[in-house]
Parts: C-alpha cells; structure tokens; sequence
C-alpha cells in the first residue's frame, strides 16, 4: 500500500481539482482501494482511499503547525528552466516565501518589464510547479510564490540578508535562536523572530549601488555559486538551521 498527497479540501469528502485527479488516475495510475493522504495546502491533512476516480476519506482531518521561524528566498531569474527548477527545489527543502524578484541591473531575463508580457504566465507556471513539488515531498503546507518585487523593497523586509562572497557566513546568521547563550552560532541576533529572507542575485551578482550599505550580507559557502545553485545552497542552509534550532528550545 503506498500512500500519495493531493492537494485537496480536506472536508468529509475531499475533493481534487481537474489536474489532479488526472495526476492521480492517469500519471500515478493509482489503484481502486489504495490508501492517499490528501491535504488542503494549509496544514490540514487526512487519509483517504481511491475508489472509482474518486478520495474517501478513512481518517478524521489532522492539521499541522506552520514551522517557525518562516524562511524565504528571493531570486532574479535566469534563463531556460532553471527557475522552474529552483522553485521545485526551494518547495522540497522546505522554504515558505519564494519571491522572485524584478529584473536588476545585470539580469539577462526581464521578468517584471513592460517588454515581457508573459510575467503572468511565468508565474502561474512556477506556482504550478511549486504545487506539484509540495505533493511529491508530501508537505501539507503550500509555499508562497510572489513577485516579481522589487530588490529595494526585498532587501527592505524584516531579516534580509543578501548572499555575498564576502559576508559573513550564514551559520552566524540571520536566524533567530533565542535565548541561547551568544557563543552558539544558532544563537545571533536577528531583525525578525519569525522570518529569515537570503536574497540571490543574477549571474555577475549585484552592483554595489543597488544594495543599500546597511543590508546585511551573508556567504554561502568559499566558491562562486550559479544562481540557481545558490538558490538551493541558501535554501538548504536555512533549513538545517532551522532544524537545528528546534533541539536548542
């Protein structure tokens, strides 16, 4: 018996969009009598059983708590699938926000512009893939897609930090850990209790000018990332901080 999320209302009888029952039916192919967890996209989430193209639900609802604090990544996109691919790695790591930012200065894609009117359709594909990730790593709560945002306004957020080369690593920061004592990597100060945003430039990164001087900065690691592995890098480093915080309270 394997079990399989779909994002579903989870009322006494879930119900599923077009798509996935298409998903489920002819993709997964899943069998009459096979056990699926459906979930709502906002924690809630139950058991159910496929029969006849249809979920029953064979278990009360249960509902999980949002992690805390929130993370987020912004990112200028690149070219080709690559932000389709950063955003499906971004949903199975775990991140809540993912903000794709309005095109700066060195950006070779110009999402955002009045020369590109296919933002909408942009977005709505990152969505969509951000829903289809979020089934695959069986998570119950669907992650935010925004933009494209402005970096001024990005960088202007509650605990932004840019990744830079020459910050300082982000095992320093920006999370908040709390009330552990101050020699504890996990435990550094942070402009925000419930959020931690790391904001990732295009390839050739940002020009000074366009980053105010009182952003902090944070390093990824001693070699030049891509931008879409930095994306990935970023997102993997604030999850396990946020896993390790959880055994420090």
């Amino acid at each position: 018996m394997r079990s399989r999320t779909s994002l579903s209302k989870t009322s006494p009888s879930p119900t599923l969009s077009d798509d996935d029952q298409h998903h489920l039916a002819r993709v997964l192919r899943v069998r009459d009598g096979e056990a699926v967890s459906a979930s709502d996209g906002r924690g809630g989430w139950r058991m159910c059983q496929w029969r006849d193209g249809e979920l029953h639900a064979t278990s009360d609802a249960q509902h999980v708590a949002a992690a805390l604090p929130r993370l987020a990544v912004a990112f200028v996109p690149v070219k080709g699938d690559r932000p389709e691919w950063a955003v499906q790695k971004l949903t199975e790591v775990g991140i809540d926000d993912i903000i794709v930012l309005a095109p700066t200065r060195r950006a070779v894609v110009r999402w955002g512009d009045a020369a590109s009117p296919d933002e909408n359709k942009h977005m709505q594909k990152l969505t969509k893939v951000a829903r289809e990730a979020a089934m695959q790593s069986r998570r119950v709560w669907l992650p935010m897609i925004s933009g494209p945002a402005s970096l001024a306004e990005v960088c202007a957020r509650p605990g932004a930090a840019v990744a830079d080369p020459t910050g300082e690593p982000l095992t320093t920061g920006p999370l908040n850990a709390g009330t552990r004592d101050s020699a504890d990597p996990l435990a550094t100060r942070s402009p925000s209790a419930d959020m931690s945003l790391i904001i990732i430039g295009p390839e050739g990164g940002f020009d000074d000018d366009e980053i105010s001087a009182s952003t902090r900065r944070v390093s990824l690691g001693d070699t030049i990332l891509r931008a879409e592995t930095a994306t990935l890098v970023a997102a993997t480093l604030l999850a396990d901080l946020r896993y390790r915080k959880r055994g420090l309270t």
